[in-house]
């Protein structure tokens, strides 16, 4: 009964990166629940395939988007083109992000002001228009999909430590500042999860990869769903990654640094 009111009702949810990860795992939580999806990748192929298996399995409406995220323009024509569908985005969803390997003074310029662009430009721009109709509407939710590195620095992964700093305290920022509007923003922060993030990051070779404990995108998603329908402004998914959390908060930046350098380095040749 549950979904079938929902579809009826017409509720949306709006999730970028959404075929492959995390963001498809979080499209899943949303289809049990009966929510239509508005699903936004950069290959139609992709698209077709996810919208296909949730039709099907959850009886729901699928609208998809091709849309490469790495360039801000994209997401005013997204915009655009949903608003030209009539369609309300009850929900937004802001999960696509990368990452790039390596020190920072090796790293390609225009590859880190892609990932730059990707994480920071395309999230802020989405939730402003989003966001600007939820307050207008006095309702709407928003899932940002943060990360623990955003609450340390991270050798190896300067630029995207950095911009998911940004997510963590942009998120913070505007939950505050429309909380008496109706409206809930959730951060979600997962750690080193089972997904392709690392591929296509270029880095397979560290030690994090290598030797971790990867989580599980499903359950990732599932405390991230949960934690927005809750209303909570953050969840850290997983016990350890609470733990590493917590202990960046008293230990000095200095020994944090150097901890998640020996994270990420990559695995010598002595080592494997």
């Amino acid at each position: 009964m549950k979904r079938e009111d929902k579809t009826r009702n017409k509720n949306f949810v709006l999730i970028t990166g959404s075929t492959v990860g995390i963001g498809y795992e979080l499209a899943k939580c949303f289809a049990a629940d009966g929510y239509n999806l508005v699903l936004v990748a950069r290959t139609q192929e992709d698209l077709d395939r996810v919208a296909k298996e949730f039709e099907r399995v959850y009886s729901i409406t699928v609208q998809t988007f091709v849309f490469d995220l790495f360039e801000v323009e994209n997401t005013f024509a997204l915009y655009a083109d949903i608003r030209a569908k009539n369609i309300q985005i009850d929900i937004l969803v802001n999960n696509a992000g990368q990452g790039h390997y390596g020190k920072f003074v090796d790293t390609d310029i225009d590859r880190d002001l892609a990932i730059i662009q990707l994480n920071i430009s395309s999230v802020v721009s989405l939730t402003k228009l989003f966001l600007k109709d939820m307050v207008k509407q006095g309702k709407g939710k928003i899932l940002n999909v943060s990360s623990v590195a955003s609450k340390m620095p991270g050798p190896w992964q300067s630029v995207y430590h950095a911009t998911k700093a940004f997510v963590q305290s942009f998120t913070e920022a505007i939950r505050n500042e429309v909380k008496d509007e109706g409206i809930v923003i959730t951060a979600l922060l997962p750690g080193a999860t089972d997904t392709d993030f690392f591929n296509k990051a270029d880095m397979l070779e560290s030690k994090i990869v290598q030797n971790g404990d990867l989580a599980d995108p499903a359950k990732v998603a599932k405390d991230g769903y949960e934690a927005l329908m809750k209303g909570e402004d953050k969840v850290v998914s997983g016990f350890m990654n609470k733990v590493q959390v917590g202990m960046s908060h008293i230990v000095p930046e200095e020994t944090v640094a150097e901890k998640v350098s020996k994270q990420q380095e990559p695995v010598s040749k002595d080592e494997e």
